[in-house]
């Protein structure tokens, strides 16, 4: 993950968010480790690092002196220094957990509700973050994320068919949200913060580009470019589900016909009738394509398969990556597969969905611009909020 910072005067709320980052992925660290890592100078990581350890997100630490002299101070996050709430609201109902700094979940709780509304999600929220945040009594909670499926403000794919919140349409989610908890709320699509958990939580410590392949109700995906997530002019990139591969295919709710999430997803599975195996047969062509499409499009360094699906299902799939048409991913040097299961398993998402809020709550500048860019994108005429 190429973690950068700028010695921009106007970028310190930034510089704090990749100092704190550098902390979490490479603690225990020390001061000049940091500067050389991010490009910054050593006072600037230094007092950057004093204003956190004193608001209590990094602990500092010396080891025994082994010679002459006292050995460099060195950093890491302080886990219970602060908890943030990560939300996944699906078709099928919602997950929440709490997480604390250091990425871990420590209280998770799911309510099935599906094909809720919006005046019943958000009593279900407002119970949910109630009662996780009641889990540490005196943790200082930072906010709530909150991951949907998307895309996002398309009417004709946002809100139509078994794969999307339907009567969702033209609902201030952020601000409902913000009401319902009494936190700072954030939101993203659910493949984009599970790429984004992925990358802080799984083979992003490996990877600096690849494509995240996000297997759930419907099919979306992600680019992870240079450690950051690619979203698109609207925050929409990624959305194959709806890219027609059967031509005459089966009708889409979205208006065109052979989509892909028609046949690879799990509302396709679950529609087929059939057994697992049997179906893995017959959408088997259709996957491999699939895969070398995006292989074509992006050159990523791998292709990693995550989602809501059973992890024996994305195994079972990661297995038909071994006979996988030619690509410009098929080359002699290569030493990762071009299809490998994610690390972060099912809860990538709600702990991208958490990384969201430590983002913008330690980094104002930083979840303002997010804030602002998608709810300028998809929140119609009147400002409202995103749609879902």
């Amino acid at each position: 993950m190429a973690l950068r910072g700028t010695n921009q005067e106007s970028g310190r709320p930034y510089n704090r968010r990749i100092v704190l980052e550098s902390i979490r992925l490479h603690g225990p660290t020390t001061r000049a480790d940091i500067a050389r890592g991010v490009g910054l100078t050593v006072q600037t990581v230094s007092t950057i690092v004093r204003e956190l350890e004193e608001q209590g997100f990094v602990l500092s630490g010396r080891d025994e002196p082994k010679g002459r002299g006292l050995p460099p101070a060195t950093l890491r996050i302080n886990a219970a220094g602060g908890y943030a709430v990560g939300i996944h609201l699906t078709p099928l109902g919602i997950d929440a957990a709490l997480i604390d700094l250091g990425g871990n979940v420590v209280e998770n709780t799911r309510r099935a509700a599906p094909g809720v509304s919006p005046d019943r999600a958000f009593e279900l929220i407002r119970v949910m973050v109630r009662d996780l945040t009641r889990s540490r009594p005196g943790g200082r909670v930072l906010g709530v994320g909150m991951a949907l499926p998307g895309p996002f403000g398309v009417e004709t794919m946002s809100f139509v068919g078994p794969t999307t919140m339907a009567g969702w349409e033209n609902v201030a989610l952020r601000d409902r949200l913000a009401e319902a908890t009494g936190l700072p709320a954030f939101l993203d699509t659910d493949m984009a913060t599970a790429a984004l958990g992925e990358q802080l939580y799984g083979y992003g410590t490996k990877f600096s580009d690849y494509y995240y392949l996000y297997f759930g109700v419907g099919l979306g995906g992600a680019l992870v470019h240079d450690g950051a997530v690619l979203r698109g002019a609207w925050g929409n990139a990624g959305e194959i589900g709806h890219i027609p591969v059967v031509p005459d295919g089966e009708p889409c709710p979205c208006g065109n016909r052979g989509c892909l999430e028609r046949y690879v997803s799990l509302e396709a599975l679950g529609r087929s009738g059939a057994g697992e195996t049997d179906w893995l047969r017959s959408v088997a062509p259709i996957f491999r394509n699939a895969i070398s499409t995006i292989e074509n499009l992006y050159d990523p360094q791998t292709v990693i398969l995550g989602g809501l699906a059973p992890p024996e299902l994305l195994e079972r799939l990661a297995e038909l990556g071994k006979e996988l048409p030619n690509s410009v991913s098929a080359r002699r040097d290569r030493v990762t597969p071009r299809l490998i299961v994610a690390l972060g398993g099912q809860q990538s998402v709600l702990r991208g969905a958490a990384a969201l809020v430590v983002s913008g709550v330690l980094s104002p500048r930083f979840g303002k611009m997010f804030a602002a860019e998608h709810e300028s994108g998809h929140s119609g005429s009147e400002g409202k909020g995103m749609a879902a």
